[in-house]
Order: C-alpha cells, then sequence, then structure tokens
C-alpha cells in the first residue's frame, strides 16, 4: 500500500480507489450467482491481510493468539455482506452441530436477547461473552467480520483489564486498525455505487434478523434492506458524512 515515493495520505486514497474498482468488478462479474458473497469477501479479507505486514512493520509483537477471548465481549459491527456470509455458515454447519449437543444458532438468540439495543459502553459493562466462542477458541473464525479482524493489541493484561471494565483503552495494532478501515470504507463505498444497503449493523442482531429471514439476502441484493433494525445509530447518523467523503474519494471513470 506505501512505498517510500508515496505519501500516507496518496497511498492510502490509492489503496482505496483500487479497492473499490476490484469490488465493484466483483459485484458485476458475479450477479445473480450464488458464489457472489464468498467471491466479494474473500477480496475484502485477502486484501486485508495481505496488507498487514507492511503497515505493521515496526510494531510491537502482538499479544493476540488461539484461545485468547479477552476481546470477545465487545460489540461487533459489521456489513451486510459479512452478516450474510457468517448467516450461510451458520445454516451449513447447525445440523452437524445439533446432532452434536450444540445449539449454536440457540447461544446467538440467547446472546442477542440480552445485547439488543446496547450501547458500546453498555456492551462492555454486561461482559456478554461472544456466542460464537466455545474454550477460546472462535467456532465462525473463517467468516469472521472485519471488526474482529482488524481488532489486535500488544497488551493482553490491558485487554483482560479493559473487557472488566478496569481501563478504557488498550494499545491496539494502529496498522491492523487503518487496513480494516480502508477495506471496510472501499467496501461499503462499492456497495453504496451499486445501489444496495451499505450501513453498518450489529452483528447478533443482524444474524438472528438474516436467519429468521429466508429472503434476506435476495431482498439485499434487490436493494432492500432486511438488516435495518440491527442497524448502528451511531454509524447512521455518520452515514450522510461518510457518502459525502465516499464521492470525493471514490475512482472516476477515467481512473
Amino acid at each position: 500500500m506505501n512505498t517510500p515515493n508515496t505519501s500516507p495520505d496518496t497511498a492510502a486514497r490509492a489503496f482505496f480507489q483500487a479497492l473499490h474498482q476490484a469490488f465493484d468488478q466483483t459485484l458485476v462479474a458475479y450477479q445473480g450467482q450464488p458464489a457472489w458473497l464468498e467471491a466479494l469477501l474473500s477480496q475484502a479479507f485477502d486484501s486485508f491481510q495481505g496488507n498487514l505486514a507492511a503497515q505493521c512493520d515496526g510494531e510491537p509483537p502482538l499479544a493476540c493468539h488461539r484461545g485468547c477471548d479477552s476481546c470477545c465481549t465487545l460489540r461487533v459491527s459489521a456489513t451486510a455482506p459479512e452478516v450474510l456470509l457468517v448467516a450461510r455458515f451458520l445454516r451449513a454447519v447447525q445440523p452437524r452441530l445439533l446432532e452434536r449437543g450444540i445449539d449454536l444458532v440457540g447461544r446467538l438468540r440467547e446472546a442477542n436477547a440480552r445485547t439488543q439495543g446496547l450501547s458500546e459502553a453498555e456492551r462492555v459493562a454486561l461482559r456478554q461473552p461472544c456466542p460464537f466462542v466455545a474454550q477460546g477458541v472462535c467456532v465462525v473464525y473463517g467468516v469472521r467480520p472485519l471488526a474482529c479482524r482488524g481488532h489486535a493489541s500488544h497488551d493482553v493484561v490491558a485487554c483482560r483489564q479493559a473487557a472488566a471494565g478496569e481501563v478504557a483503552q488498550v494499545p491496539y495494532s494502529q496498522g491492523h486498525w487503518m487496513v480494516r478501515s480502508l477495506v471496510q470504507n472501499a467496501l461499503q463505498s462499492a456497495l453504496r455505487e451499486s445501489g444496495r444497503a451499505w450501513a453498518s449493523y450489529e452483528l447478533n442482531h443482524a444474524l438472528c434478523l438474516a436467519l429468521d429471514d429466508a429472503q434476506a439476502e435476495a431482498a439485499w441484493l434487490a436493494g432492500a434492506d432486511p438488516l435495518a433494525a440491527a442497524a448502528l445509530p451511531e454509524a447512521a447518523a455518520e452515514a450522510p458524512e461518510m457518502a459525502r467523503v465516499f464521492d470525493q474519494l471514490k475512482p472516476t471513470a477515467a481512473q
């Protein structure tokens, strides 16, 4: 993303525009095909992962490791495609898990009943565990949203203290945060350009809505917003400004 002869702002803008164009092309190329969702989000997740090393160069080592779920009580935001991908995954694995006595969707609904409508601060204070974490392992790890992928810390003790409400900030990876923001914003900008709902949703609530509506994916592709009830209020308030910035940053026909 960044080169010695390119300023950070210029490089970030170029990265945003290139991703926007790539997402545009994928949405068109896979229109009407069941694989559109996997293609679009594989592109997003690969772009995120592929740009981390350069942007995190010089940062302290990450404290995140398998089995650490200190941050998994935080509220998770996600775009509609991310929600729909996790919903597809849950529908696919739920029958097999039920045979083993694991009701993952039931755990999701129980968690959502406790957290629906809570603010970020209220969610932290509640300390409600993510329904998808079992013995410190994320069951939906392969399809987890960008928000989860981009939340990375340099201090596990600070993470535990933050989860307990003892501190407000943790030393997070700025590289992870920046790449996640650029990828997610480029995705949202492309979704907006395509005429689809591009809001940020609270993951648990949005998943319940998607699982309860067999036509949610088709409705979203047609331009409706079947997840609207789960939209984050603060993100909705910022939407006009985000749209203005997207219009300034998006690639032009000449590009």
